[in-house]
Order: C-alpha cells, then structure tokens, then sequence
C-alpha cells in the first residue's frame, strides 16, 4: 500500500475526512472523496485545494505540487467509483450501526486485498470489524486532529485483524510522514485511555474545592511541564466532546471507577457551556472576557536557615538552589524519609499522597517536571496549620525565583497525583498487552504533547514513587478510583519491604 501511484478511497467529508485525505494527497496518492450527503464530497475537495493554496502561500509547498496534488483529488459520486482503491479509510459518523452498513457495503465493491480502516476514536475496531465477511483486513486508523499537522496515528488491530493488515496500516501511516504505534483494541486505543487522569484528577481538585481552574491550569503548565492545563483544554476540544470520550471510555470498561467521569464536567455539558465554541466553559471567551488570574501568593520573608533530612529524593536540585539563593543548608541524614525543616519547627515535604490535617505543621508541595526551571509551585497546608511555616514556604520558594500558589489540603495535590495515576495507567496498558513501553511514551508525547512519556516520567521519579503515592491515596479514597493496578504493583515490588513478613 506504499507506493505512491495506489488510490486511496476517504468515506465522509467531514474534518477529519478532509484531513485524512490531505495527507494521502500530499504522500503522493490519487484521492477519492466519497460522502452521502450530495454535494458534500465536492466542497469538501474545493476545501482541500483552498488549504493547499495556503501552503503555497506560506511557502510550504509549491505551486506545482500543489496543482498536481489537486489533479489526484477526485470527489466520488457513489461507492462503486471506489472499487480499483488499495485503501478505503472511512470518517463517517461515530455510530456502530453507520459503520457497520458502510463497510458492509464497501466490502462487495472493492476488491479482496484491499485495505478497510477506521478513523473511529471511540467505538471499538473488533465490533465494527465484526459485521465484516472478511474482518482480517480490517483495522483501525486513528489519525488525530488536525490530521494534516499531528503526527501520532493509532494503528489499532482489533480481535480479528490479520498481522498483515495491521502492518500494511502502519507502513502506509508511516510512508505519509506520520508517526505510527501499534496498539490493540481497547476502550480509548492508547491516548485517549491514558490521558484520562490529566483531566480527571483537575476536575477532582477543583470538585474537592483546592484550587479554582485558573490555578489548577497555572500549575499544570508552569511545574508540571504540560503545554496547556486540563481546564483549559477541554474548553478548546469542547466539553460536550471530552465528556463523550471519557464517558465511552468509563462504559467500555465496565464503569471501572478508574476512568469515573466528572459530575463539574457534566453540569458544564448540561448548561450548553461548551468552551470556545460556545463562548463559556471553564472560562468565558466573550468580547472583552479576561482570563481568570491564578492565585499566587503574596511576597514573604524567605529563613535564612534550613535543615535538610535525607536527600530530598527526585526534588534533590532545590538543596543547590537553596544554597545559590543565600539560604544556609544544613544537612543530615535520615532514614525515615526526607524533609525540609523550617526554623518554625514545621517540615516542608514533597506531595505523598498524605495531608496536612494529619500532622498539622507540614507543608506539602507539589511535584515539578524540573525544579530548576518550573516558574510556579504549589504549597498546601490544612487551614489550622502554623501561619509562620506556611510563611516560610512561601518565602523559601518565591526565593528560588518561584510564584507560589497555596492550594487546599488536598491529597497529592495537582500534578503529583495526575502524573502517578497516568504512570498506573500506563503500566496497566502494558501489562495487558495492549502496546509496547515504546509505542505509549511515543502516543503520549505526540497525541497530546505530554512534556515526558509515562514511563520516562516512571524512571525519572523511581520505580516505587507512584506506587507508593496511589497506596496513599488509596488510604484516603478506599474506592479504588487512585488505587495502584497489579501492573505497578509488580513493577514497584522491593523483596526488602517485605522481610520477616509471614
């Protein structure tokens, strides 16, 4: 299916049509555009001749290649003008039923060694497959939107798949430019099933009043590392549609409290707040609408003397920052875990998982993709704490060049507790075969722009962090929503814990 000169057939004209053809195009191929709606497979060639012509304007693609491009693109009056395609890829509404009739139908026209593919993201491949004569040939192709500018493409095989198929799918994503991962049939493929925590465990802050979106947002971006808060990106893709898939994604698991949608979220799709589309989500988008400011603390007087015990794990670069910031650094060692100590007497510790309700002067603070250069930090601490440690914190960190934001008591605060939830997630999908370690730090960093992989993130942090972060969590929320899966469990197993057990 590589070489250039073999038609390639797109069913529905819809932007993810639109944009799957663009791309076949542009690879080199002859283009069919086929849609049920009359007229539609017109427009949607003059739209993509239009898109073309924008190319050439920004110097992106010539003149030349862009009228022989438009020479190959042909809108198709019925299937049957279908039949010589090496490739059908359909987009046509996400309904099992649709599918299912379309493929049928598609499969008396084309001939046998042609290849039939989903764009679906939510339904699964094996069902829709499963209408099918032929279901071997059957596979799913799951570009991502924009089609023409994202480079992930899910090639996703389902029950029936042959080996063949799949990997004629993912030599062709692969000939067009794209960055193909192989992955098998399962509720939310791989991006859409892992990047659930992202946007739950915000939600989950927010609901369990810690801090308000604009904060949330603020420390997702500027500690974690992430291009866009949870917030405000399901404002961009549409609430109604990040609703919709994590609500597949919870029922194709069997309402697994894992992957629990929102009720926030849910209140927003029913008021019609949609995002961006309709002019209020998590935020208003009006004429003259300013975005909500964070909270950032006040400035504060930094000590002039820690004391550090243990080595302060994966946040053990704020020792030399201290240290650059004027601060003296006393420290010592410790076996029972590792800590800041204040001169008010009161610790600052990482985010575990544990709260400040229950040991009173600790101030927690969140985790960060890189200390050095996160521009914000998150501090909790509960609300009869010791105002002068918290003081402290404050100053400490706004010292080291950092604003600070002082969120709610709540357990593993923000990024803490999406980071370990969406390791767990990942080690789940690789235990159950789903995709290679590779396959989902690649799906992860390219389909939603995550600053490091999870497995990366895994073997940044230590195998037992997020284990031992979720059995915390867990502690605290017994409903199995945080607690970790046999999968890191596993992977996070120290015979040395368990020594003199019985």
């Amino acid at each position: 299916m590589t070489a250039h000169d073999r038609l390639v057939g797109v069913v529905g004209t819809g932007t993810m049509g639109q944009g799957i053809a663009q791309v076949a195009l542009v690879a080199g191929h002859p283009v069919r555009l086929y849609d049920a709606a009359p007229g539609r497979a017109r427009q949607a060639a003059d739209a993509i001749a239009a898109r073309l012509a924008r190319l050439v304007e920004k110097g992106r693609m010539s003149a030349q290649e862009r009228e022989s491009a438009v020479a190959r693109l042909e809108p198709a009056q019925s299937l049957h003008e279908l039949a010589p395609a090496a490739l059908v890829v359909e987009a046509v509404l996400e309904r099992l039923d649709a599918k299912q009739e379309l493929l049928r139908e598609l499969e008396d026209i084309v001939a046998d060694d042609c290849l039939l593919a989903t764009n679906t993201s939510s339904l699964s491949v094996t069902a829709i497959g499963g209408a099918l004569r032929v279901p071997g040939r059957f596979v799913g192709l799951h570009f991502f939107n924009p089609a023409p500018l994202m480079p992930l493409v899910e090639v996703v095989s389902g029950y029936a798949t042959d080996v063949t198929a799949a990997t004629r799918a993912y030599e062709t994503a692969r000939a067009w430019g794209k960055t193909p991962v192989a992955c098998a049939d399962t509720p939310g493929f791989l991006v859409n099933r892992i990047a659930r925590p992202f946007y739950a465990e915000a939600f989950a802050v927010y609901e369990e009043q810690g801090a308000d979106p604009a904060t949330v947002d603020a420390v997702l971006r500027e500690s974690g590392g992430f291009k866009m808060g949870a917030f405000e990106l399901t404002d961009l893709i549409g609430q109604d549609v990040n609703e919709a898939v994590t609500r597949s994604v919870w029922e194709g698991f069997f309402q697994d409290v894992k992957f629990r949608p929102s009720l926030a979220q849910r209140r927003l799709v029913e008021a019609g707040r949609l995002g961006r589309k309709s002019g209020q989500g998590w935020y208003a988008y009006g004429e003259g609408e300013e975005r909500p400011e964070p909270h950032t603390a006040a400035p504060a007087e930094p000590p002039a003397r820690v004391t550090v015990e243990g080595d302060l794990d994966n946040a053990s670069e704020l020792i030399a920052m201290m240290r650059e910031a004027g601060i003296a650094v006393d420290q010592e060692d410790e076996d029972k875990g590792t800590r800041i100590v204040l001169p008010s007497g009161g610790q600052l510790v990482q985010a575990d998982g544990q709260t400040s309700i229950e040991f009173r002067d600790v101030v927690y603070f969140d985790l960060a993709l890189d200390y050095r250069s996160a521009t914000r930090i998150a501090l909790a601490a509960c609300q009869d704490g010791n105002p002068r440690t918290l003081g402290e914190a404050v100053g400490l960190f706004q010292a080291l060049g950092k604003k600070v934001s002082v969120i709610g008591d709540v357990p593993g605060m923000i990024v803490a507790r999406t980071v370990a939830r969406i390791i767990d997630l990942a080690h789940d999908a690789l235990t159950r075969g789903v995709a290679t370690e590779e396959d989902i730090d690649t799906a992860m960093r390219l389909g939603v722009n995550y600053p490091l992989g999870p497995f990366e993130w895994s073997r940044k942090l230590g195998r037992n962090w997020a284990c031992g972060l979720l059995e915390e969590l867990h502690d605290r929320d017994p409903s199995g929503r945080c607690a970790p899966s046999f999968a890191l469990l596993r992977h996070s197993y120290d015979p040395k814990k368990w020594e003199g057990s019985a």
